[in-house]
């Protein structure tokens, strides 16, 4: 998949609630009640994730996740990205 240009990400960026742009990639932290509840949220990405064919990095620090988009195989951010932002939030 093409990467996206500036002008492009510049466009999608504000669609999303809460994602940050971190150089080549999009990112998002979310808070949690416990590490129950972050595990459960985990697991909705997950699912998420292989039906986009399209995986996160994600950092889970007990209440706290922390989830990365980029499409490493096109050396930056691409539709994919934003559509799985989109999906994880909706």
């Amino acid at each position: 998949m093409a990467r996206l240009t500036e002008a492009e990400i510049d466009e999608r960026l504000p669609r999303l609630r809460g994602w940050q742009r971190a150089g080549q990639e999009i990112r998002k932290d979310y808070r949690h009640a416990d590490f129950k509840a972050a595990m459960a949220f985990v697991n909705r990405v997950a699912e998420l994730a292989n039906a986009a064919d399209h995986h996160p990095d994600i950092l889970i620090r007990y209440d706290h996740v922390v989830l990365t988009l980029s499409s490493h195989d096109s050396g930056g951010l691409t539709e994919r990205d934003f559509k799985l932002a989109a999906a994880i939030d909706a």
